[in-house]
């Protein structure tokens, strides 16, 4: 089975700074925000199926129990046939039996996902190589129809590893709730607020939403 990787993609995006100034010029909260956060910007970490891996993995628990079982399941490549390779491989993840990675602490669900998303890559039902070349919505839909991974997921996929730079994820409670903060004095808002908001920050939404994270938690946001 082909090993798939997407291509190389940058550290952090070329766009970042012709976005501050844009949303600093366009929204006044923006124009508050970006400034506290000096040179801080996105970046990515790891290669696109490991990214959705560990997205699996850590569905439904705590970072620190993801962490672990991750690590776990990190250290069962060691018992495939395969040749220790970094990053993660497709054909590694098959290689492993439910029942082990059951021992490793995934749930049969998230074992038949991992499973199901070692598939799509080693088939070639989705289309890394292409990625750049799609838009947004064309590679949502790729990705939602891999078991475990729903639109939400996707979203987080198009920031933090293609760094694309307009998404705006309506389900996020962190971003309803950042904009709740500081647009709305906490007071509740719905999506349909939340996307007016957001019309002031096109076609940045993505930085916009990463600096919304960010007022809530300085600390930077990771997938």
């Amino acid at each position: 089975m082909p090993a798939r990787s997407t291509p190389p993609v940058p550290a952090s995006p070329g766009y970042w700074d012709d976005a501050c100034k844009h949303l600093s010029r366009r929204d006044r909260v923006m124009k508050r925000l970006i400034p506290q956060f000096g040179d801080a910007r996105l970046q990515t970490r790891g290669d696109a199926f490991t990214t959705l891996a560990r997205s699996i993995v850590g569905q439904q628990i705590s970072v620190k129990a993801a962490q672990s079982v991750w690590e776990r399941f990190v250290a069962l490549m060691a018992l495939t046939a395969l040749p220790r390779r970094l990053p993660l491989q497709p054909e590694q993840v098959l290689a492993l039996a439910p029942a082990l990675l059951r021992e490793a602490g995934l749930s049969a669900r998230k074992t038949e996902y991992l499973h199901d998303l070692a598939r799509h890559f080693g088939d070639g039902r989705v289309h890394v190589a292409q990625w750049q070349q799609m838009d947004d919505e064309a590679i949502i839909a790729e990705l939602v129809a891999i078991r475990g991974i729903g639109r939400w997921t996707a979203e987080m996929f198009l920031i933090f590893h293609l760094m694309r730079p307009n998404v705006l994820p309506l389900d996020d409670i962190g971003l309803l709730r950042g904009i709740s903060v500081n647009y709305f004095s906490g007071e509740p808002v719905s999506r349909a607020e939340a996307r007016e908001v957001a019309e002031a920050w096109a076609p940045f939404r993505s930085v916009a939403t990463w600096y919304i994270w960010r007022s809530l938690d300085p600390l930077p946001v990771e997938y």
